[in-house]
């Protein structure tokens, strides 16, 4: 796949001569539906045969700690039995108890591994969406259908996707949620689709940020009336449980986790482990992000108006930096971004693929994982140097990707506004002469 830029806007061709897939690619893509099976059983064989492959962690907080809406004990429960270092409580906006409740009458194991390829196939769906959004609809060929189902296969096993499938989190169907939000033309749909996802998890709710960036005026605004909707619900059926959240758990970032653990990935986090305490929201995380925001606006001022995966990505990125905790698994994004860094308007640029090699080393080894049995234990924010910069791993590539898309997208339309000079005068010379057969 080549993209090319005329003027500003980024058109795409499916598979020019010059930028055929190697014979290696080709016989990877020819045998992709079968990668994918044998990705997906072994996922499965390790879920259902390893020790540890059912605790499925997160899962347990959303099925049981939603049960326990009947005995009005949702914010005062924890789940310890295989976390018995940190009793995990129910951390998310009580509308989301409320959409897992049902979960608790089926069968644990049941909702476990239907969770688990439900989450997969929700992955190939983000994927597809998102080669959509820079390929157009060359994206429905078999050669790019081929390349979602690679990528799939490739992201089960990339740290975000892995952790979020062993802990039965909820990250890849909230990033799909919010690409078909994005890719919706309705206004009232997508930020419907925005608001209640951000009433089940807060993140979602940076993806207003991108409404606003592409003008999108009454979806911005719709999706807060979404989330104010699934507020006004969550006080009408379990009144006492909203007021508990909202009157004195939001915002307490201590209650959702170490913040210096190096699974914390986010802007805080870094910070801290440097630092060596924890930094909160004082003075230093408070010039952190007004740094990283001016990096985020000139990265997206950089990059083409119509490129809206590039976009997404720059807001995504940014809530995830700026969010006191941002666990490993919350960076599913990583995949749009890879996408977008060897599909986009700059993937044949050595920046590029540079970028993406970094993002795959490190997702496919697992930094934070790699180091979390190098720190004492989940509490101790200090560490060794080393350790320290190594944790900031997400980070530093988070801000490569915002000073690339700043560098290439300035270079780029600086070299379409050169070319665009080169031919004005031979055009007016054209009109200044008659044509003779005229």
């Amino acid at each position: 796949m080549s993209t090319h830029l005329t003027g500003e806007r980024q058109t795409v061709s499916d598979q020019p001569v010059s930028d055929r897939p190697s014979s290696a690619l080709n016989a990877l893509l020819r045998y992709a539906p079968a990668l994918l099976a044998l990705s997906v059983l072994g996922r499965l064989a390790w879920t259902l045969l390893s020790p540890n492959g059912m605790n499925l962690v997160d899962l347990h907080v959303y099925v049981d700690g939603s049960e326990s809406l009947r005995g009005g004990s949702l914010y005062s429960f924890t789940y310890s039995e295989v976390t018995p270092d940190f009793p995990l409580p129910f951390t998310y906006p009580p509308f989301a108890a409320l959409i897992f409740f049902p979960l608790h009458f089926l069968p644990f194991p049941v909702v476990g591994v239907g969770w688990q390829l439900l989450t997969i196939l929700a992955l190939y769906a983000l994927v597809r969406m998102s080669l959509s959004l820079v390929l157009g609809d060359a994206a429905r060929g078999p050669h790019w259908r081929a390349v979602a189902v690679l990528w799939t296969t490739v992201g089960v096993w990339l740290e975000p996707v892995r952790t979020t499938l062993d802990y039965g989190q909820i990250n890849v169907f909230l990033a799909l949620i919010v690409m078909t939000a994005i890719r919706s033309a309705r206004w009232w749909l997508s930020g419907l689709l925005v608001g209640a996802a951000a009433g089940i998890k807060l993140t979602p709710a940076i993806t207003g940020l991108y409404f606003l960036m592409q003008r999108r005026w009454k979806a911005a605004a719709f999706s807060g009336v979404a989330f104010a909707g699934t507020v006004g619900v969550s006080y009408l059926l379990i009144g006492a449980e909203a007021r508990v959240y909202f009157a004195d758990l939001l915002g307490d970032a201590d209650r959702i986790g170490p913040v210096g653990s190096v699974w914390n990935q986010s802007l805080r986090g870094a910070l801290s482990r440097l630092l060596g305490y924890d930094v909160e929201t004082g003075a230093v995380w408070l010039v952190a992000v007004a740094l990283t925001g001016v990096l985020a606006f000139l990265a997206w001022r950089a990059i083409a108006s119509d490129d809206r995966l590039g976009t997404l990505v720059i807001v995504e990125l940014l809530g995830l930096l700026v969010s006191p905790i941002s666990w490993s698994h919350h960076w599913v994004w990583v995949i749009p971004m890879l996408i977008w860094l060897l599909h986009g308007p700059y993937g044949a640029m050595l920046g590029s693929r540079v970028l993406a090699g970094y993002w795959l080393l490190t997702t496919l080894v697992g930094a934070p994982w790699v180091l979390s049995f190098l720190q004492p234990s989940i509490w101790e924010i200090s560490r060794p140097g080393v350790l320290s910069w190594l944790g900031t791993v997400n980070v530093v590539g988070a801000f490569g990707v915002y000073a690339w898309m700043v560098y290439a997208g300035r270079r780029t339309k600086r070299e379409a506004r050169a070319g665009a000079a080169i031919i004005a005068p031979v055009r007016r010379s054209e009109r200044q002469d008659p044509d003779p057969v005229v």
